[in-house]
């Protein structure tokens, strides 16, 4: 008797992009074939989805920062001159277009929490969910810049672990408006009786906490989703009891799959330490991919990027992520590990203390900190493949190092490798970007604690 052969995991793949020059990968907007200081386009973004589509990407992942980067050197001048997230344009703004061009492509939305009243953010986000046919995530953050705070009227920022109670207060009142203000019938669209809403089936919110205070009704009729697909990307104690509350899926950073695996496994303990499956979340990591038609051709591609990248720049990102000033150091004196209220997962690389302002650079060459696969279409996929079976890792957020070269090269030579192996779709799912990545309704599930707010 022969054993079932079960079909391999599928793998999930974002884009991860952001509304600006320099994202992940700083200094390559100088290289010939890069596009990304056209950003302020529509068409920039409308051709991009179209791509994406085409090599069947789940979502196009857009990060966002409130602030500017002004811890190294103590300026923002490294970040002005690399544009080092600096021009940035508002990520919703963008969905609308892309919506318009596609007809399966998800969009994972990053809004800082922070400095949005719950209201109307939520009216925000089911107006996207309607206007894509349910195809909106969003990426819940509570931002570590005081640049940030300050331009908001703060003298700094709230303190970590209280940024995430306000978090979950502010959640709380989203579930309060996008799943139990209105029933799901309560919208009938009787012209004859001249009645589109049912009074009796539209509920006024009363939130009164520590935070917020809301007392309304929501503005928007139920959206294909309701609630969008919760992203979050928190790696700390009280981030990831944050994320086994409210998140379906989280992006971790890993330099290696020890350590990855490590950090799945903590993401799966805290669904089902908050009653959750533990495939209830989607586990994603950050990665750059260099592909060639051969290993030596996509090699001497990755040469011919690292010299236009800018470590400099890379750095300086980095400082702003781990609240210190690189710049004040040496070449080769060690660098001193602060705690901060800056990005844990950021800060906990640097608790050895044998790191220097040179291995800084050198982890800093092509001007991001992500691992980067280099190679042939095959190995390439060998090491997908192996991150996902070795770590338990759900899928994959893709770098842009040269746009929109970076996505293209992956969509033609690595996708139909994948294909042809069994570990990547030929064809989209059908419905909304929950039921798409979930295989499950379009609305959260039972065990998800937003779904206890429902009528």
């Amino acid at each position: 008797m022969s054993l079932p052969v079960h079909p391999k995991k599928k793998i999930l793949l974002n884009a991860f992009n952001m509304n600006c020059i320099g994202h992940i990968n700083h200094g390559l907007w100088t290289h010939p074939r890069d596009t990304s200081t056209q950003y302020k386009t529509v068409e920039y973004w409308t051709e991009l989805a179209q791509t994406l589509e085409r090599g069947l990407f789940d979502g196009l992942f857009i990060a966002d920062i409130v602030g500017v980067y002004d811890v190294y050197q103590n300026s923002i001048d490294v970040p002005l001159k690399e544009s080092i997230q600096l021009p940035v344009n508002d990520p919703l703004l963008l969905v609308s277009a892309m919506a318009a061009v596609t007809k399966n492509l998800g969009f994972g939305l990053t809004a800082n929490l922070t400095y949005e009243p719950p209201y109307l953010f939520a009216r925000r986000m089911s107006t996207l969910d309607h206007l894509s046919r349910g195809r909106v995530g969003w990426n819940i953050v509570t931002g570590y810049l005081d640049s940030a705070a300050k331009a908001m009227g703060l003298t700094e920022q709230v303190e970590h672990d209280r940024r995430y109670d306000q978090a979950d207060e502010y959640l709380q009142v989203l579930y309060k408006l996008w799943e139990g203000s209105w029933e799901d019938d309560a919208v009938i669209n009787d012209p004859q009786q001249r009645v589109y809403a049912q009074p009796g089936k539209v509920h006024k919110v009363e939130h009164h906490g520590e935070f917020y205070q809301v007392e309304g009704y929501h503005l928007c009729e139920p959206s294909p989703q309701r609630t969008p697909v919760l992203f979050q990307a928190g790696s700390s104690d009280r981030g990831l009891l944050f994320a086994g509350r409210h998140a379906e899926c989280v992006f971790i950073s890993g330099q290696n799959k020890a350590a990855t695996k490590i950090q799945v496994d903590k993401v799966r303990a805290s669904a089902a330490e908050a009653g959750r499956n533990p495939d209830d979340i989607k586990v994603f990591m950050g990665l750059n991919v260099i592909v060639g038609a051969t290993h030596e051709l996509a090699w001497a591609k990755h040469a011919e990027y690292l010299s236009y990248a800018s470590p400099e720049a890379g750095v300086a990102h980095f400082s702003a992520s781990t609240a210190i000033d690189f710049a004040q150091y040496g070449i080769d004196e060690p660098i001193q590990y602060v705690k901060s209220n800056a990005i844990q997962s950021a800060t906990k690389n640097l608790q050895n203390n044998d790191w220097t302002r040179r291995k800084l650079l050198e982890q800093h060459a092509l001007g991001g900190r992500y691992i980067t696969l280099v190679g042939s279409p095959e190995h390439v996929a060998d090491e997908l493949e192996s991150w996902i079976s070795e770590t338990g890792l759900d899928g994959f957020n893709l770098t842009r190092i040269v746009t929109p070269e970076s996505y293209v090269d992956f969509i033609d030579l690595v996708v139909p490798e994948l294909q042809r192996r069994g570990s990547y779709k030929t064809a989209y799912a059908q419905g909304t970007l929950r039921e798409k990545v979930f295989q499950g309704t379009a609305r959260l599930p039972e065990q998800h604690t937003g779904s206890t707010y429902r009528h």
